[in-house]
């Protein structure tokens, strides 16, 4: 198979999409900013509520292909991970509300050129990743009407209610999604399934070295394997979700399988639109290594604090081999700056990149 090549020119910048990111961060900040004098806690925009924050390790495989071999992926290495998982909403909710669900990794020890200035002396490698393979406001223009709808949402709690049996349209603005054909958001009423069970994707290209392409992980020990669309009943628990991962992780660990999607040409498989899902058949994910989780806390008080508060997950955190792409991500730069610089002020937190993996409170 024959894998299409990296080069700055897969990227094109439309003539408006630099206005268009201003006044998608500006509607983004009147919301934090509402939030905040409602709830006096800053939060993130999206991903708001988190159900665990777990220690683990990423284990690269070994004798990789050169096309797989890339990057991070370079050459077979165990690095520490930190993983935040959470619903989707850019406010705390109740879980009984169906919404996406995110998993967002961060690699820590991770040496060499960092895209940002800002980060150059960093040693991490963050991946956020999401329940579904593709975001339905994929590009930047669709990403402004979107937000209009979250800001408007913001201004009108009732509307989950108003909306009865039709699908729903979270408030979220980086990785929520909007209410769309290939929405992976239930019909209200049906019964959620198990976040661990799921299979969570970048949705948007990244660089990989030499190449382009998504990443997902996916359920490999037998545990995760057996809870994916397992049903869960949390009909009187609002944060049952956190309740389950705790339980989980009280006796049991986890696997999960990384994976690389790589493009075999733009036109298929578009980097600016990430709204419009990779065909698998003509290039699968391919195996490059595995997350290992082990029993453990999921959601002490120290934890939550520094998973929450202290840490930030940013997938500009990254090496110079992977760049996010596309006009989606480059929202996103400005974006989680000014998301992560308003919440660590108004809660008076440091904004901490682990060195270590023993700088994560047990």
């Amino acid at each position: 198979m024959t894998y299409y090549p990296y080069t700055p020119d897969v990227e094109v910048k439309t003539p408006e999409e630099d206005q268009l990111i201003e006044k998608i961060v500006a509607s983004m900040g009147r919301v934090n900013a509402k939030a905040f004098d409602k709830e006096r806690h800053a939060t993130r925009d999206a991903h708001a509520k988190s159900h665990g924050i777990l220690k683990g390790y990423l284990e690269v495989y070994d004798n990789l292909p050169a096309h797989l071999a890339q990057g991070l992926f370079a050459s077979p290495k165990r690095y520490p991970v930190v993983i935040r998982l959470s619903s989707a909403f850019g406010h705390i909710k109740d879980d009984r509300i169906p919404s996406a669900y995110g998993m967002a990794i961060k690699v820590i020890g991770v040496e060499g050129a960092k895209i940002l200035p800002e980060h150059q002396h960093d040693l991490t490698q963050d991946f956020l990743l999401v329940n579904f393979p593709v975001i339905p406001f994929g590009h930047v223009q669709a990403y402004w009407k979107s937000q209009n709808i979250a800001e408007k949402y913001d201004d009108s709690p009732d509307l989950i209610k108003q909306m009865g049996d039709s699908l729903l349209k979270p408030a979220s603005t980086i990785a929520g999604l909007l209410a769309h054909t290939k929405s992976p958001l239930k019909k209200i009423g049906a019964p959620p399934t198990h976040i661990l069970g799921e299979t969570f994707y970048s949705m948007a290209a990244i660089r990989f070295g030499d190449y382009i392409a998504k990443i997902n992980a996916a359920p490999l020990s037998p545990e995760v394997r057996a809870l994916t669309k397992q049903s869960i009943d949390i009909t009187e628990r609002p944060s049952g979700i956190r309740d389950l991962v705790v339980d989980f992780f009280s006796r049991s660990g986890a696997e999960y399988e990384l994976n690389a999607q790589l493009c075999t040409h733009p036109d298929e498989m578009p980097i600016e639109d990430a709204s419009i899902e990779w065909d698998e058949n003509k290039s699968p994910y391919q195996p490059i290594g595995k997350i290992v989780i082990p029993p453990q806390d999921a959601y002490s008080p120290a934890r939550r604090v520094y998973g929450d508060d202290v840490l930030s997950f940013n997938p500009w955190h990254c090496l110079v081999a992977h760049q996010p792409l596309g006009s989606i991500n480059r929202v996103r730069i400005p974006a989680y700056a000014r998301s992560s610089q308003f919440r660590h002020a108004m809660n008076v937190q440091p904004r901490i990149e682990p060195k270590d993996i023993s700088e994560v409170p047990d």
